[in-house]
């Protein structure tokens, strides 16, 4: 039987790639809204030489999941997730706080 469900353990780690189509990372985590109990939107897990790592977040409406390539597509470049909100490696980062509105239409809105 075919459908679209799937678990988010299988979500975590799938390959994101650009409207460039190049790879911008993997799928870190998902962030749920609490009270509606959707997803608002996905940590996207870049990697750097060095092993140094960015995450970024991308709202879950702007992925869309690419059957033959088994990984997500996101209308955005590696240039314009730099713009935006970022954890570095080990920096604290509260995902959970939308409170700052960011010019990029793939962040969450506040």
């Amino acid at each position: 039987m075919s459908h679209t469900m799937v678990p988010s353990d299988r979500v975590e780690h799938v390959g994101v790639y650009g409207r460039d189509g190049e790879r911008l990372g993997t799928i870190e985590r998902l962030m749920l809204d609490k009270v509606s109990g959707t997803v608002a939107y996905a940590v996207i897990k870049t990697g750097h030489l060095l092993g140094t790592h960015h995450h970024y977040p991308v709202k879950w409406g702007a992925l869309k999941y690419h059957p033959e390539r088994q990984a997500f597509e996101a209308d955005v470049t590696i240039e314009e997730l730099r713009a935006g909100p970022c954890e570095f490696d080990s920096d604290v980062f509260d995902w959970g706080d939308r409170s700052q509105s960011y010019p990029h239409a793939h962040y969450w809105t506040v």
